[in-house]
């Protein structure tokens, strides 16, 4: 058995502005606030132990994992792998030498959707659509291509070795993979929603991926 937590990024600077303002791949930061919320939950998983984490290429998505994990007691130092240099041999150096680590594995395909800047009632239709997309930019339906892709061939292998992963993201990114986790016809996915800075966990058992929900008190 096996965990997979899903964690929105906490209030950005872009999301302050509402409807009229969508981030997408403009790499804006936490505000304090959603730093709050990112160490509430980091709190709350504190005594869970991950085995690896994935985000984006984006910086509020990295804060988010860098932020859960440092108030992690049991899974060791969180180490970002940079493919295609020496960092992944460093990163050994450091597990032998200096300790536990936890590998944190970034990816453009995790990142948010992009909008640009409209008005708000037609942002509000390319943000809840599922195959509807802004000039240059992409649908959901598109968007849950790469992230399904993605987890297909580098998430779920970890789940299936019984790793407890962490995934930190944005809300469209994480829409559609929620989407596909449960299930959800194209009609049903304008309706769902994807709380800031609280973990959705998964649990992996039996080759079945089953969700236990929002956290709401500390995990194990």
């Amino acid at each position: 058995m096996s965990y997979l937590v899903l964690v929105r990024h906490g209030d950005s600077f872009w999301n302050k502005e509402g409807y009229n303002c969508f981030t997408g791949w403009v790499d804006i930061a936490n505000l304090p606030s959603g730093i709050e919320k990112l160490i509430k939950a980091g709190k709350l998983l504190s005594n869970f132990k991950f085995d690896i984490a994935f985000t984006s290429e984006l910086y509020r998505g990295i804060e988010t994992v860098m932020l859960i994990l440092s108030y992690n007691k049991v899974s060791g130092t969180p180490i970002i792998l940079h493919k295609g240099d020496k960092t992944a041999k460093w990163s050994k150096f450091y597990h032998r030498d200096f300790g536990k680590f936890v590998p944190v594995i970034r990816a453009w395909q995790l990142n948010e959707r992009y909008y640009g800047k409209f008005g708000a009632e037609q942002v509000f239709i390319w943000r809840r659509s599922y195959d509807v997309a802004p000039p240059g930019g992409e649908s959901l339906k598109e968007t849950r291509k790469r992230v399904v892709r993605f987890f297909k061939k580098k998430i779920l292998p970890e789940l299936k070795k019984g790793k407890n992963v962490l995934i930190g993201a944005h809300g469209n990114s994480l829409r559609a993979l929620v989407s596909y986790l449960d299930g959800l016809k194209p009609d049903e996915i304008p309706k769902l929603e994807i709380k800031k800075g609280v973990p959705l966990v998964y649990e992996y058992k039996h080759k079945i991926l089953k969700k236990i929900g929002y956290l709401k008190k500390p995990f194990y």
